[in-house]
């Protein structure tokens, strides 16, 4: 089974190389061989980038073991949260999570239900213990190689948005996750708008 599965990513990762490849070529058919790569790898889903609040500093007052204490326990109580809704966690770097969703409201779901168990987790810790999570979400069509990574104005939209203007407890989508969810969820706007999007939101919770 990991055999199958390790040749499943290979192959992905082999024919997107080799499609790059024939792109670059002098006189190549760019139009006509996006369209393939679009055709084998492109797929709908929501996407979703976490971020701990104020890690790169608070490395430098506590130290790097008390902050590795963090990621690992965020780590602990998101993990349920993500299996609960379907999530399909693609990456761990450092304090941040790249997480996929087939359906966006079960995205959306799930990143209240993190935020609500953050907060718990908070009640009466000092505030060098308390787990601050900030939440990008975006949803559309991207590029999905294997297991591993995806790409598309979506993705870069949402790690933007959590990693970067997120705050602690916040939730913020790109207008596209908005629309999907229209009816559902109650947003309102924010002014920073980040590359990839034509409007962002934070989700009122």
């Amino acid at each position: 089974m990991a055999y199958t599965r390790n040749v499943g990513l290979s192959a992905s990762e082999d024919r997107i190389e080799k499609l790059i490849a024939e792109r670059l070529a002098p006189g190549a058919d760019k139009d006509k061989i996006d369209a393939r790569i679009w055709d084998l790898f492109g797929e709908e889903w929501a996407v979703m980038f976490t971020d701990l609040s104020g890690f790169s500093s608070g490395v430098a007052s506590f130290g790097i073991i008390h902050f590795l204490q963090l990621i690992y326990e965020s780590q602990r109580l998101l993990s349920p949260c993500i299996d609960a809704h379907d999530g399909i966690l693609l990456k761990v770097e450092g304090d941040s999570l790249l997480i996929i969703f087939r359906n966006v409201v079960k995205a959306i779901e799930c990143a209240d239900a993190m935020q609500r168990v953050c907060q718990d987790y908070n009640v009466g810790r000092e505030p060098a213990e308390r787990i601050g999570l900030c939440v990008g979400l975006g949803f559309g069509r991207l590029l999905r190689i294997g297991d591993r990574d995806v790409y598309g104005s979506e993705v870069n939209a949402a790690a933007k948005l959590g990693e970067d203007i997120a705050r602690a407890g916040e939730v913020l989508v790109t207008d596209a996750v908005r629309d999907a969810a229209a009816g559902v969820y109650a947003f309102e706007p924010i002014a920073t708008v980040p590359p990839g999007a034509n409007a962002a939101f934070r989700m009122v919770r």
